[in-house]
C-alpha cells in the first residue's frame, strides 16, 4: 500500500487525477485546491454538476479549515456516523473556486478506508472524490464496473487491492444550513 500511496501523492502533487478505492465505491479525484485538476474531473466526467463532487478530510477537526463557520449540530453528526456520511456544509473556503456550486457548499466526508485516510494525510490538502463514472450513467459499485473510458481518462489508478472494507455503496447525505437546518439528501 505504501507505494500506492506514494505514486498516488505524486500525480495528485503534479495537479493529476487519479482513480482510487474509497470507503464507499471507488472515486476520481484530485487536489481539491487545484482549479485545472478539478476541470480535467469535469471534462472527464462529461459534467458540470459541481454539486456532484465533495472532498475527503482525514480529520474532523479539519472541516473547519474548509467550512467558514461550522453549524454545531455538523460536529455531533460527523461524531455519530456509524456509517459512511457526507455533509453539506454552508459556506466552503479554501477549495478551489470551481469545486463550489453557487449556493456556497461544499460536501465533506471522513472516509474511514486505510488508503485514504494515509493519502490525504501526506497530501495535507482535501482530495476531490466523485462517483467513478461518467455523468448521467450508474455509479460502479466495484472497481470492474469502471468505464474503459475512465480508466484512460485518469494519469494514475490505484491498485484495487487498496480498497479493502469498502461498502460499494454510496455515503448518506446530510445537507446542514447556516443555523444547524438538517435536510436529508441520500439515506
Amino acid at each position: 500500500m505504501e507505494e500506492q500511496i506514494k505514486e498516488a501523492l505524486e500525480v495528485l502533487k503534479r495537479g493529476g487525477i487519479i482513480l482510487y478505492p474509497t470507503d464507499t465505491v471507488w472515486g476520481i479525484g484530485c487536489d481539491a485546491t487545484n482549479e485545472k485538476a478539478v476541470q480535467r474531473i469535469y471534462d472527464l466526467k462529461q459534467s458540470v454538476n459541481k454539486t456532484s463532487m465533495l472532498v475527503l478530510l482525514d480529520q474532523i477537526d479539519k472541516v473547519s479549515l474548509y467550512i467558514q463557520k461550522v453549524p454545531e449540530i455538523a460536529w455531533q453528526l460527523f461524531e455519530v456516523a456509524d456509517k459512511p456520511l457526507t455533509l453539506i456544509l454552508p459556506e466552503a473556503r479554501g477549495v478551489a473556486s470551481n469545486l463550489v456550486p453557487e449556493s456556497g457548499t461544499l460536501g465533506i466526508r471522513i472516509p474511514k478506508n486505510e488508503f485514504c485516510q494515509r493519502l490525504i494525510h501526506k497530501l495535507n490538502r482535501p482530495l476531490v472524490s466523485t462517483s467513478a463514472n461518467l455523468s448521467g450513467k450508474p455509479s460502479p459499485a466495484t472497481f470492474s464496473e469502471i468505464s474503459g473510458d475512465i480508466l484512460r481518462g485518469v494519469d494514475y489508478v490505484v491498485d484495487p487491492s487498496c480498497e479493502e472494507g469498502a461498502s460499494h455503496k454510496a455515503s448518506s447525505i446530510i445537507m446542514v444550513g447556516p443555523q444547524g437546518e438538517i435536510k436529508i439528501i441520500r439515506e
